[in-house]
């Protein structure tokens, strides 16, 4: 073998035993690695409290019971698919006289229940007030409500079910097409997701547990999940999780302030005032601040993941940074991030309160004031707390990698060292010697004249 191979070889194993100790993988980097193993016991325990909090708070009967509570005040009745079959409009049987008021007749066809295959006529709809009933047509798929104490139907809502299975496929297809195996990961995170906030958090709310604690152990379930699952079982994917734990734990400390703080009565929506009919002594503010939670949680993990692997990255292609360069490197680009996850958060909050913004909009009243009632107010609450939260996790995250990306044991020689394995002599005198790459500074990874923090 020649001495260059030699110098190849070792070289290619000192590489990779680097690329092992940077977040890449390489599980063996644990038994030397004093702060990925503190990071690791401390991921350990709060999987143990997690699973240990599942199994407390798993939802026993109360559900069932909040569900006959629900029927009993009339808040549940069944939803059965039909069919239009005919529409006729004409003067409303109930007008008086003198009074012509024009209604719309709809008769469908009942694809389910016990009239399956029956036609049915639903009440009138009055064509002067706005509503769905003035666009109905025939063929339309609709979904009938039907209460059968009294062998009455009625009209629920339209059957939009078709639309959204294609819609899902096609997300499916995308994530898939440009994903791969990562994307069939980051499908299975969505449905567990999915899974444990309807299998879990929601029947064990009903079930009367405190909703707070509920959505902490099902959000932290969720972290787990998630990361775990799309992006693999790996010292990356464990520092990141352990960011995105604290910043959440953050998170809720700050909502819970502004919360209590602000006296929120969780009473300013119709389901607010309904929950407590059907499920008892139901805490709302607890619920809305759990809400609040695992709404940044999304967010939180997107942060957390990104400033890890952007960390790894730096440190791979400039071995010689510092854990202090690493950090301000990091929280360079984290900046940029950060500013486009925090207006994510607003943007979804406002876009999905438009209808009650424009009313707020023609009630012809100051800004402040709009802001103080309770229904806005909370969507501000929930959007900067969780903004707080967002941009906590860049820097804690990123002083987590650098730390560990930066260490290095104490008989382990620098990459440029002069005592490295490979002696100079064994490198012909006649060799050129290979071209230095100029090393990267912190300002690189940030615009020109910018402060370092």
């Amino acid at each position: 073998m020649s001495p260059d191979d030699g110098h190849d070889h070792e070289s290619e194993h000192h590489h990779h035993h680097h690329h092992d100790v940077e977040l890449v993988g390489g599980w063996q980097a644990w038994r030397t690695h004093p702060v990925l193993r503190i990071l690791l016991g401390s991921v350990v325990a709060c999987a143990v409290a997690t699973l240990a909090g599942v199994a407390a708070l798993w939802p026993g009967d109360g559900l069932e019971a909040a569900t006959a509570q629900a029927e009993e005040f009339g808040f549940g009745s069944d939803r059965l698919a039909a069919t239009v079959e005919s529409v006729l409009d004409g003067p409303c049987s109930y007008q008086g006289d003198g009074v012509e008021v024009s209604c719309r007749s709809v008769t469908v066809r009942m694809e389910e229940g016990p009239d399956a295959g029956s036609l049915v006529a639903l009440p009138e709809f009055d064509l002067s007030q706005v509503g769905i009933g003035n666009t109905v047509e025939v063929g339309d798929a609709l979904v009938i409500g039907y209460e059968p104490t009294n062998e009455f139907y009625f009209f629920a809502d339209r059957d939009r079910r078709s639309s959204l299975v294609w819609l899902v496929v096609a997300f499916a297809v995308v994530v898939l097409a440009l994903g791969r195996r990562r994307g069939v990961t980051a499908l299975a995170a969505m449905a567990l997701t999915v899974v444990v906030l309807v299998g879990f958090v929601a029947p064990s709310v009903l079930d009367g547990n405190d909703p707070l604690l509920v959505c902490l152990v099902g959000a932290s379930l969720i972290a787990f999940a998630s990361l775990y699952l799309t992006h693999g079982v790996s010292p990356t994917t464990t520092v990141a999780l352990a960011g995105t734990l604290a910043s959440l734990v953050l998170t809720l400390g700050i909502a819970s302030i502004v919360f209590r703080a602000a006296k929120f009565s969780g009473l300013a929506s119709d389901e607010g005032l309904t929950l407590p009919i059907i499920a008892g002594d139901l805490d709302l503010v607890g619920l809305l601040l759990g809400g609040a939670m695992i709404g940044a949680l999304g967010a939180l993990d997107d942060v957390t993941v990104s400033q890890v692997a952007t960390v790894a990255e730096l440190k791979r292609r400039s071995p010689d940074l510092t854990v202090g360069e690493l950090v301000v490197s990091g929280i360079r680009v984290g900046r940029e991030h950060i500013a486009s996850t925090v207006n994510t958060l607003l943007l979804a909050y406002a876009g999905a309160s438009m209808p009650l913004l424009l009313l707020f909009a023609v009630s012809d009243q100051p800004l402040g004031m709009v802001a103080n009632s309770e229904t806005v107010a909370i969507e501000i609450a929930r959007t900067l707390s969780g903004s707080i939260g967002l941009v906590a996790a860049t820097p804690l995250t990123t002083v987590l990698a650098a730390t560990v990306v930066a260490w290095r044991r104490a008989d382990e020689a620098p990459a440029d060292d002069a005592s490295a394995p490979v002696a100079a002599s064994v490198v012909p005198p006649e060799t050129p010697a290979a071209p230095e790459l100029p090393k990267l500074t912190w300002e690189d990874f940030g615009p020109r004249g910018e402060p370092d923090f």
